[in-house]
């Protein structure tokens, strides 16, 4: 038996529950891992609210995590016992002391990333490969605007942008996230509880706007980060903080400059190995050279789940969060 985090209902934080759970040996293809360390992330809470659908209830939550290969399946060949290993996976339940993952999900540890970065990285490091280097291919010279730039996915854009050769403006909620931002690439700053993120944006740029926005925040910025655009510009909303966009009549992208609009997920770009294997190699490549750092701020007893929900919904949180069984 090991430990686990499951919920029976979808609600508030106090539905996370500490139960017992039953892991079998694993099957042909998959690997059985004592996980050191687990990422937190906003989309675990639209899972746990009911925004985003469980298959079923009970379930899990948690998408990414750290730790060790316990015992393998007959089919594997890539992995050995006692190998370090990560994943982020699509199927919740990551909150757990032990997990039996597919195989070809996870991926080795290179000796010089602790498992508790690891678990930090995995989806959130992934999201800025996908939407720097293929939603949206920023180029050196080029002006970007990044929301929520002191959150864990936004403090990797800002740094991994910057080292591309781009100019970040980052919006953020206090004048202790602007010092973050900026601290980890972010060439401007907005407060967007005293400023007004599309005045500022038009003025930093002399009127150009930005060729692409890195929407997170979802309902409440949407509207602005269209008016932040150039024309033929691409309006990138990768979640929903504030809530769920509302419906978009497309001839509002033509008005505005010809735009385009995608909403995309990390787990399409990772659905092949190799693709998964070629990410996690140029996401490692950056992190070991100390180009993007990975601000892990917050650590949690995994059993402290609910706390931690509610910190992140609050939005005292800044750079990751880390949950550890």
């Amino acid at each position: 038996m090991a430990k686990a985090i499951r919920i029976e209902q979808t609600g508030g934080p106090e539905v996370m529950k500490w139960v017992d759970v039953e892991i079998g040996p694993p099957g042909p293809r998959e690997l059985l891992i004592r996980q050191t360390a687990v990422g937190l992330n906003f989309v675990d809470i639209y899972f746990r609210n009911g925004l985003y659908k469980l298959p079923e209830l009970p379930h899990g939550l948690g998408a990414e995590a750290s730790g060790v290969v316990e015992a393998l399946g007959s089919e594997v060949t890539d992995f050995a016992v006692g190998d370090r290993v990560a994943y982020v996976h699509s199927q919740q339940g990551a909150y757990a002391e032990s997990r039996l993952m597919p195989a070809e999900r996870c991926v080795k540890l290179p000796h010089d990333i602790s498992d508790v970065v690891a678990a930090a990285m995995m989806l959130r490091g992934l999201t800025a490969h996908y939407l720097l280097r293929r939603t949206y291919r920023v180029s050196a010279g080029e002006t970007i605007l990044v929301h929520a730039a002191a959150g864990g996915v936004g403090l990797i854009l800002c740094s991994w942008a910057r080292a591309l050769g781009a100019t970040v403006i980052g919006t953020v909620g206090s004048a202790e996230k602007a010092e973050l931002a900026r601290s980890f690439g972010c060439n401007h700053t907005i407060d967007y509880t005293r400023e007004n993120f599309v005045s500022e944006v038009h003025s930093i740029t002399e009127g150009r706007g930005v060729p692409v926005v890195y929407d997170s925040v979802g309902k409440d910025t949407f509207e602005g980060s269209i008016d932040c655009l150039s024309p033929l510009g691409m309006m990138v909303t990768f979640g929903n903080a504030s809530g769920p966009v509302a419906a978009v009549e497309p001839g509002l992208l033509a008005q505005k400059g010809s735009l385009f609009l995608t909403r995309p997920t990390l787990f399409h770009y990772i659905a092949q190995r190799n693709d998964l294997l070629a990410a996690t190699q140029e996401l490692f490549e950056v992190v070991r050279s100390g180009t993007v750092k990975i601000a892990v701020n917050q650590e949690y007893a995994l059993i402290d789940v609910a706390q931690s929900h509610r910190d992140l919904e609050s939005r005292k949180t800044t750079g990751s969060t880390v949950l550890l069984p």
